[in-house]
């Protein structure tokens, strides 16, 4: 008997005589149902036939589809994972899924159907709005890896959904905020044409008992906008009350609570104005201009937020004897070893103990291209792996990860407010008390000249003067600013970075790994005796094989290793190699050995090495550490804006002169130790220079920390990282002329929002105050001005120029210079 045909779509069995078909990929094929054949229509209407070309054909049956997937899906079925999402009633299982990959309603009626069509299943139900699955089911005879290996063959991904407690608390606050405007457009509207029939214009053969129940309507419809829709204003404005501390809540639920009132009063007296359209359009226009705030904030922190959900569900842990299990990464522990093969996300910080590849850190660091990565490196959790399989010792997990360092820097960053938002929370707290004493001035005159209008003209002034744009002016630029520094690599750990880079004049630089690459490579040897350079170059690896300083990386690793090896610090190293005493580093550390002279050194740039014996010198070797391809743009960015640039390395190799002429900096010191740093820093600022420091190593921290402005690179020691007020995560130095600015861009914009909002407010007030301005156009107007301040804001989003890196892109080890 032969096996029916398969849908080409969903995999299952196209019943006898149907005739379903579409042209895919250039043939036709067959299809259970319209259903199938309408979303495989669909699908190559909008040219993505690539989807059918680049499904696994396996996919129709769960025993072949990839053993890595497998192993995934059968951690599914233990009963310490289903416990916080699987609910078990007797035999039956339920569970709530979250599909990836509907794209319309006939998806969720195959997700459906073929579950339904599964042993042991009760119910299965797809909410389109939200795409989680809810799903009744025997486990006993349909364990839950085997459902969602099911949804798998038909193209879903399924995983079991947990609702995140902040997500969901954003969420439900988003819902309600769009409920509250809702409720307030729909209900406007009706009361405004209630409202508006009361008018002497339009009232034309209105009876008075019409008249008063449209006035009773009028207040029926927006009794529901003022308690339900404006409850968030009274309840800040109560608050504030409580701690003594004006907002514009406050001058808002007076306005709102005022024209409520006075339109009961109207309602019962049936003398006066009914002010129930001026309340809900001031309520409509207030939330609108909230919900869209809030909107344009988050889409501004969704990079940040991205980076808590990159790490993965699960890894592979090796055993003692070298085979792999896969566990969930909650079990994993510090100092076991996981495997991570190509196109997998680390799932810890650790170190690379077998293998090489290269890493993807693009969304940690902003560098596009994959860096390469070798037995000894370490790797940082949420970075991806390229090329081949890594074997990594876990050093680092959950919030000891350099991931959660970086989000925990965020928010403090975030939540810090500089000197000019400081400025404006306060300027904005005069400017209500002002007008609320305003207001009540001017009502109190206006009673005495026309007493029909002195509500009017109060009401107005309340609504004018609200001052949401000034309020908004400074907190939505500085959030703005920060995510997209964040999308060029360069984390702000404070606050005062922004305003900061603004009142710089001067630039202090580091060398090694600031300026330079911060790794030595060897680039001629010169040999002195009869040994050539080779034979030489073999002894001073011997020499150097055991060593941690970064000179020892460039001379590589040889077979042969140097016996009783002593190091002298600051003057090199001597031991044995095959019964031949030698010394390697300072000349004159090495001459004494031998009792001879010292020779000739070189005159070329570039760090000189003396290898010698108890006979006399072997070789000079001379070591480069490469300028940084961006750096020459760094400091032409810095004398362009009249800044005056300065090196200060402890480095007293001849390099220090070579950097800073190459460079055109203006004065560079070498050999200094970390208090001299810090003393040449003290002396510029008390001569009141404003001064941003750039560095990377240990003895960069106390200058660090001291500076205005520091920023530690992303190669720096953890120390240089946690003192310094941001951290240049890409390495890359032309991110700083552009945060250079962004940081103008960011003071521009902040100052025109401060100027818009203050001219808004200033002319506002006299205006209401002089009555020309009704409380509905008063609504509108401080409605369109929190929204010029927020657009405005959003330009800050946007990109220009964004270079991706090129050049060399091997791996930078830390060094102090």
């Amino acid at each position: 008997m032969t096996s029916p045909t398969p849908c080409y779509h969903c995999a299952l069995p196209v019943p006898a005589g149907s005739h379903f078909t579409a042209v895919v990929l250039g043939e036709s094929r067959p299809f259970c149902c319209p259903g199938c054949q309408a979303v495989a229509e669909a699908i190559v209407a909008g040219k993505l036939e690539s989807y059918y070309q680049h499904r696994s054909e396996a996919s129709a049956n769960p025993e072949a589809l990839p053993q890595q997937l497998v192993d995934e899906l059968a951690l599914y079925d233990r009963a310490d994972v289903q416990q916080p999402y699987v609910r078990h009633d007797g035999s039956q299982a339920e569970t709530t899924l979250l599909i990836e990959g509907i794209s319309c309603a006939a998806c969720g009626w195959l997700i459906e159907k073929h579950l339904r069509n599964l042993p042991g299943v009760a119910e299965a139900r797809l909410n389109l709005s939200n795409h989680r699955l809810h799903v009744n089911w025997s486990d006993s005879e349909l364990p839950l890896s085997r459902l969602l290996g099911e949804l798998r063959q038909i193209g879903y991904a399924a995983h079991p959904y947990q609702a995140d407690r902040a997500a969901e608390q954003l969420a439900s606050e988003n819902r309600t905020a769009l409920r509250q405007l809702g409720v307030a457009g729909l209900l406007w509207f009706q009361a405004m044409m209630a409202t508006m029939a009361t008018w002497p214009e339009f009232n034309i053969d209105l009876s008075p008992e019409l008249h008063t129940i449209l006035r009773w309507v009028a207040l029926f419809l927006t009794t529901p906008i003022v308690f339900y829709s404006c409850a968030p204003f009274f309840r800040g404005a109560a608050r504030d009350l409580r701690t003594r501390h004006l907002t514009m809540d406050v001058s808002v639920s007076l306005a709102i609570g005022l024209a409520y009132f006075a339109g009961i009063w109207t309602a019962i007296t049936g003398s006066g104005e009914l002010y129930f359209d001026a309340v809900g359009m001031f309520a409509l226009f207030l939330l609108a201009g909230r919900y869209l705030e809030r909107r344009a904030r988050e889409r501004t922190a969704a990079a940040t937020a991205q980076l808590v959900n990159l790490l993965p569900a699960s890894c592979l842990r090796l055993n003692a004897n070298g085979n792999s299990e896969r566990i969930l990464l909650r079990e994993l522990q510090l100092g076991e070893r996981v495997l991570v093969h190509p196109g997998a996300v680390m799932p810890a910080d650790g170190r690379i103990v077998d293998g090489q590849s290269s890493i993807d850190e693009s969304l940690l660091t902003g560098e596009y291209l994959p860096q390469p990565r070798q037995r000894g490196d370490t790797v940082t959790a949420g970075t991806l792996n390229v090329e081949s399989a890594l074997t990594v010792e876990v050093q680092a997990l959950g919030q000891d990860t350099r991931l959660s360092a970086i989000v925990r820097l965020l928010e403090r960053a975030q939540s810090e407010k500089p000197r000019l938002a400081q400025i404006a929370d306060r300027a904005s707290q005069w400017f209500l008390l002002f007008s609320l004493v305003a207001a009540a001035g001017i009502g109190l005159l206006w009673w005495q000249l026309d007493a029909s209008r002195a509500f009017w003209i109060v009401l107005a002034m309340l609504v004018a003067t609200c001052p949401c744009a000034l309020s908004l002016a400074t907190p939505t630029a500085l959030t703005a600013a920060t995510g997209t520094l964040h999308k060029l690599g360069l984390l702000l750990t404070r606050g005062h970075v922004l305003e900061g880079l603004n009142q710089i004049d001067t630039v202090i630089f580091d060398k090694t790994g600031t300026l330079t690459e911060g790794r030595l490579t060897l680039r001629a040897i010169r040999p002195l005796g009869a040994l050539h350079a080779d034979q030489c170059l073999r002894l001073a690896a011997a020499l150097e094989h055991r060593s941690e300083h970064p000179i020892a990386r460039a001379f590589g690793r040889t077979v042969a290793v140097a016996e009783d090896v002593q190091s002298t610090p600051g003057l090199g190293l001597e031991g044995r190699v095959e019964q031949q005493q030698l010394r390697i580093g300072q000349p004159a550390f090495v001459c004494d050995l031998s009792g001879t002279a010292l020779p000739a050194m070189p005159d070329e740039p570039g760090q000189w090495l003396l290898l010698g014996d108890c006979q006399g010198p072997l070789a000079w070797f001379v070591l480069d550490d490469r300028l940084r391809q961006d750096a020459a743009d760094l400091l032409a960015a810095c004398r362009a804006r009249g800044w005056q640039t300065l090196l200060l390395s402890g480095d007293s190799s001849p390099m220090v002169a070579s950097v800073a002429a190459e460079l055109k900096i203006d004065q560079a010191i070498g050999g200094l130790r970390p208090d001299d740093k810090l003393q040449r820093l003290n002396a510029l600022q008390q001569q009141g220079h404003k001064v941003l420091m750039l560095g990377d190593g240990v003895n960069d921290v106390p200058v660090l920390a001291a500076a205005d402005i520091s920023i530690a690179m992303g190669s720096a020691t953890d120390l240089a990282k946690t003192s310094a007020d941001a951290v240049l995560l890409s390495n890359r130095l032309d991110a700083l002329v552009q945060a250079f600015s962004l940081a103008r861009r960011t003071r521009r914009i902040i100052i025109e929002n401060l100027l818009w909002a203050a001219l808004y407010n200033g002319l506002m007030l006299p205006f209401a105050a002089l009555g020309w301005i009704t409380p509905i156009w008063a609504a509108v107007g401080m409605s369109v001005s929190s929204l010029i301040v927020v657009l405005n804001a959003l330009r800050l989003t946007r990109i220009k120029g964004l270079a991706p890196a090129t050049g060399n892109h091997t791996a930078i080890h830390p060094a102090t210079a």
